[in-house]
């Protein structure tokens, strides 16, 4: 029986195959008939032979919507051309997601009762259609996705008047804001529930599909951000345009208006004054000898600002004197310290570990500190002078999750006998 079914199938799909192949290539031998016909929105019938008029009809690529009317595409052929040349005019937004949900539940349950009856070639088809109703489910949000970004880069330029543009806009919103309710009809949970115990299933509808939608639901906010931003934009220029609508109708009523002599006046209004205020700027005068008696007078009565007597911070001086010259201690002890390890370097003539230095010589100096002042001499050194020395880092990383090498110790070797 299994047997029996798996040839039926295998015909099934031989027939399909041949009926497919042969309708392909009637569209690609009529190409340029067929997208006149597109563009037009009828068939020229005088461009076909009877015969493949005849054939393009059975293989449903033409139809004739009335008998008064010409023939025509069929809309699944047309929304197909339309996806493929982006022509928004015609494009189509698909936003129904519960059907295709329903589809994926049918199929996963046809998927286990296959297994469940050791049916192993159907269940492979199940699968195999299963996974075909993701991906459509997937593309379903792809291409709409890609419809709204041609008409946002666009500006809807695929209509002319700025009233149509927000219609428009406003049509698209409204689409995107469906397809944001399809992706809330999606259950994870009950994702995660199909697909309980099998592998197959759980990577298809659990790892991949929720990837694919969470970028999708990504792409969908930034679009709607962008058409609100726009739709902004052209409620902007819409109000402009009315002004200068309005303007014009005025100027058709009264052909011989004069605008009024504006600048000329004491008192503009504001729409007219838009121009910043000048604010005259003063200054003494000091070339002018007959006003210099009036300018002394004002001087000697400006008021005088009285001494201020600071406290005696003497001590404070001192302490913080005290303290700078601790630090400058240290730091020339520190680098008295570091110029010895140098030289014990060059008497020793090998290499030598600067952490086991500084524990054998009973040096009070932080590891880290000393470390980082070897490093800090080495670089300060002259150049042929750095060459006498190689500086090896001992380096491990931070954590196995975190590759940052930290530095645990430092050698320095003599590379050249001292003269």
């Amino acid at each position: 029986m299994a047997a029996l079914d798996s040839g039926s199938t295998a015909g099934a799909a031989s027939n399909l195959f041949s009926i497919g192949s042969e309708r392909l290539a009637l569209l690609g031998k009529h190409h340029k008939a067929l997208m006149q016909g597109y563009l037009d929105g009828f068939i020229d019938e005088t461009a076909f032979s009877e015969a493949a008029l005849k054939k393009l009809i059975a293989a449903r690529i033409l139809w004739r919507p009335d008998e008064q009317q010409p023939l025509a595409l069929r809309p699944l052929v047309s929304e197909l051309i339309a996806s493929m040349v982006a022509d928004e005019n015609r494009r189509q937004i698909n936003a129904d997601v519960a059907e295709k949900l329903e589809q994926i539940r049918n199929r996963v349950q046809a998927y286990r009762d296959a297994q469940f009856k050791g049916d192993y070639s159907v269940a492979e088809l199940q699968l195999q259609r299963l996974t075909e109703h993701v991906h459509d489910l997937s593309g379903q949000f792809e291409e709409a996705i890609d419809s709204l970004w041609h008409r946002l880069n666009s500006d809807f330029g695929f209509v002319a008047s700025l009233d149509d543009k927000i219609r428009e806009n406003e049509r698209a919103q409204k689409q995107l804001r469906r397809l944001l309710d399809g992706l809330d009809l999606l259950d994870f949970s009950e994702l995660i529930e199909l697909s309980e115990g099998n592998n197959h299933l759980r990577k298809l509808l659990v790892s991949q599909l929720q990837n694919q939608l969470s970028s999708h639901h990504s792409s969908l906010l930034e679009v709607q951000k962008r058409l609100v931003e726009l739709l902004a934009k052209f409620r902007q220029q819409q109000a402009r345009s009315l002004l200068i609508s309005n303007m014009a109708a005025f100027l058709r009523q009264h052909p011989k208006y004069q605008p009024a002599d504006y600048p000329n006046r004491s008192e503009l209004p504001a729409l007219f004054n838009q121009a910043a205020a000048i604010v005259p700027q003063a200054a003494i005068a000091l070339d002018k000898a007959s006003e210099r008696q009036t300018l002394a007078e004002l001087v000697r009565a400006l008021p005088r600002s009285r001494p201020v007597n600071l406290p005696d911070n003497q001590s404070a001086s001192f302490s913080s004197v005290w303290v700078d010259e601790e630090i400058a201690a240290r730091q020339q002890a520190l680098k008295t310290d570091v110029e010895n390890f140098y030289l014990r370097v060059i008497d020793q003539g090998g290499k030598l570990s600067a952490l086991n230095y500084l524990e054998q010589q009973a040096l009070e100096w932080d590891s880290e500190i000393w470390l980082y002042q070897i490093i800090a001499e080495y670089q300060a050194l002259p150049q042929d002078e750095k060459q006498m020395f190689a500086i090896l880092r001992d380096e491990a990383p931070a954590s196995p999750m975190n590759q940052l090498l930290l530095i645990r110790d430092i050698s320095l070797e003599l590379q050249v006998q001292a003269a």
